[in-house]
């Protein structure tokens, strides 16, 4: 039997080391040969030890110094005892965020493994920004992270440095094309890439050039070392790349996709963000897994679901639940609003019709003549005269100063799409077309400086649309019964967002605009406003990129963009986690015209595909610049040729059906879903380790 003076330690309680000169957590403790001999944990050596009896001491026998280093000396100990064994996250911890238990789930599983390299691949509106940000933290305040990098497209850079700022208390630096540009003039051979541990860069604005019209090879050079050489050699701990499915590139000599290239060797951890990371195309999908791990997926062949499930970390809308273990989606009323042309319509129907021959006559001769650029303007042309008389007028303006140039810029051969054409809204297209400085075919002179008269003449005259827009903001108020209802109107172009403020605040309402224009300090000041005392916002689909405004529940797609995809963004803006109504969205669109006569019939057919497969299956499939071109192709078929629309949209949904299955195949590659707990929420935020 024991008879030893030396004191008794059971396990789970602390002892003094006299060795290491620190608290130790005792494990197990042993009687051999009648001594008592412990395991315990040594926080500073981060190991388990086994140590006899005479080597410890009770705390009170320590000698330490002061009340205060024992209780910090023990708390250390204990944070660094629950860091080690991963039952604690530090991130929802601290900060503004209350993490929703799938963003949770991401967390937990992303740091559970030996390397931080993962797909976060949730569906739309679920919060990959939010879980990015809790992983970043998470990283930093581990030790593991100091230099992040976050590459988004420009749409949403704003919105990147808003979130971190907010909810995470991160200040990243937005490098714009124009302050790299400063940057390397002022820095001159230094890299100005390291000039800042956290940064937020557009997308486009870092991918190699192979070629510029009118530069020199040492130009491109120059412009290569500094925008994506310098970038990959700045010794980035993390990198963020959101919207990753557009690195995936055609093939892997694109731009992009050399850009992905780069960023993946040039840090340790990496987070690919994407809601649509397999869209039917395997080459594409391994080409993206591949930035992850080279060694992983070294051809197509190796895209297995057991290998590629360890990487992928994805929750479905249909699973998501809120901290009480409710569905987090509440249902939305999308309805197609046909605007009637009245006798007072007249001319404005005349200018459209109008309009629409020229369109129809300058896109044939464009094919006749394979000039593919006067296609592209003509599409726009009808664009814009299916959003408002200001828009038509002024680009019919535009075009005319070109046309009467004395020496307008001849073009003989085709106009490259940039790598970015459909991502780009329908401003944003037209500035890029109209740079062009456009040859004019036979007699278009005239035939515009007539549609320009006539267009001058309608401005003056009461707009059906216009009209529609105020019957139904009145109607939905008087519904809701809410004098203060807040309206989010979408347009594709800024003469018709000016037009729209001035016709609503002539009738009392407060307004304010977002465009792609906007920097990000004017950005946040609409969007406060609108949150506060502005009932309406009219915003371009650029503008309205990365925008979060669950206060306000009701939609009004002023005029439609040709791709489907582009009206789920928009009402997502206010279809998002912490949305407490159901959001009504109203597609606005001019009866008896072409748009009117596809929208009618492609509005029955994606509401049976959206029936059959679910709102998130088609929205793998929405979002590719290939369907795009496929919906801008249908409606250019329309205008050429207005029957047999309903045969070439059936021909559209069975391709989009086909599509739409591949997809859903593909992304069983991705590994079955964990059931959510709600529970975590409450176990993870009620830690004592804040209180350690």
């Amino acid at each position: 039997m024991n008879t030893s003076s030396y004191t008794v330690f059971s396990p789970g309680s602390w002892a003094w080391s006299r060795e290491y000169r620190e608290p130790v957590k005792v494990i197990e403790a042993l009687d051999l040969w009648g001594k008592n001999v412990y395991l315990v944990w040594v926080p500073g050596r981060d190991a388990v030890l086994r140590l006899q009896e005479n080597e410890l001491s009770s705390i009170t026998e320590a000698g330490i110094s002061s009340r205060e280093r024992l209780i910090y000396t023990v708390a250390a100990a204990r944070i660094a005892e629950s860091l080690a064994k991963l039952d604690v996250l530090l991130a929802p911890l601290e900060g503004s965020v209350t993490p929703l238990p799938h963003q949770l789930h991401a967390l937990s599983r992303a740091v559970s493994g030996n390397r931080v390299r993962y797909l976060l691949a949730d569906e739309v509106g679920l919060g990959k920004t939010i879980e990015a940000g809790l992983i970043m933290r998470e990283l930093k305040l581990r030790g593991l992270v100091r230099r992040t990098l976050v590459v988004a497209p420009k749409g949403l850079v704003m919105q990147w440095v808003q979130e971190m700022e907010n909810r995470f208390r991160e200040r990243f630096h937005l490098l714009m094309p124009a302050e790299i540009t400063a940057l390397s003039c002022i820095e001159l051979d230094a890299n100005v890439w390291q000039r800042f541990d956290q940064v937020i860069v557009p997308m486009d604005a870092v991918k190699p050039l192979e070629s510029r019209r009118g530069w020199s090879r040492d130009q491109v050079s120059r412009y290569n070392r500094e925008r994506f050489e310098n970038l990959i050699a700045a010794g980035w701990d993390l990198i963020i790349i959101d919207e990753a499915h557009r690195i995936a590139g055609s093939t892997d000599t694109v731009a992009r996709y050399r850009l992905g290239q780069g960023l993946a060797e040039a840090a340790p951890y990496l987070l690919l963000l994407t809601a649509t990371p397999h869209q039917g195309k395997t080459d594409s999908f391994h080409r993206l897994m591949a930035l992850l791990d080279r060694e992983a997926f070294p051809s197509v062949e190796s895209i297995k679901r057991e290998r590629v499930a360890p990487y992928v970390i994805r929750t479905e809308k249909r699973r998501a639940i809120d901290e009480k273990g409710q569905p987090l989606f509440k249902p939305r009323r999308t309805q197609l609003v046909p605007v009637v042309w009245q006798s007072r319509h007249q001319k404005q129907r005349k200018l459209y019709e109008a309009v629409t021959e020229y369109v129809r006559e300058g896109y044939n001769r464009a094919l006749k003549e394979k000039r593919n650029y006067i296609g592209f303007l003509m599409v726009l042309m009808q664009r814009l005269v299916a959003s408002s008389t200001r828009a038509i007028r002024t680009a019919l303006e535009r075009r005319l100063e070109v046309i009467e140039q004395e020496a307008p810029l001849q073009i003989n051969s085709e106009i490259e799409l940039e790598e970015d054409w459909w991502d780009l809204d329908g401003q944003e297209q037209l500035e890029q077309i109209l740079k062009h400085r456009l040859v004019a075919f036979a007699s278009e002179r005239e035939e515009v400086k007539r549609l320009l008269s006539l267009a001058r003449q309608c401005e003056s005259q009461p707009d059906a649309r216009a009209e529609a827009l105020l019957e139904w903001m009145y109607r939905l108020q008087a519904e809701e019964n809410d004098p203060e209802l807040k309206f989010l109107i979408f347009t594709e172009f800024i003469p018709t967002q000016e037009m729209l403020k001035e016709f609503l605040e002539n009738r009392g309402f407060s307004v304010v605009c977002l465009n792609g224009s906007m920097g990000l300090e004017e950005r946040r000041k609409v969007q406060q406003e609108f949150a506060g005392p502005a009932r309406v916002l009219v915003s371009t689909d650029a503008g309205g990129e990365g925008l979060n405004l669950q206060f306000c529940h009701v939609v009004i797609n002023y005029d439609l963009p040709w791709n489907p995809m582009r009206l789920e963004q928009r009402i997502g803006r206010v279809d998002r986690i912490g949305q407490e109504h159901v959001v009504r969205a109203l597609n606005f669109v001019l009866q008896d015209t072409v748009e009117y006569r596809v929208q009618e019939v492609l509005q029955e057919k994606l509401a049976a595909i959206l029936a059959d497969f679910g709102v998130d299956k088609m929205s793998d499939v929405l979002d590719s610049a290939e369907v795009a071109s496929d919906f801008e192709d249908l409606y250019k078929e329309a205008i050429l040729s207005p029957e047999g629309v309903e045969s070439r949209i059936d021909r559209l949904e069975a391709s989009l059906r086909q599509r739409i299955q591949e997809v859903t195949t593909a992304n069983r590659l991705l590994g079955e879903e964990e059931q959510l707990d709600s529970r975590l929420v409450e176990k993870i935020s009620s830690h004592t380790l804040p209180y350690w």
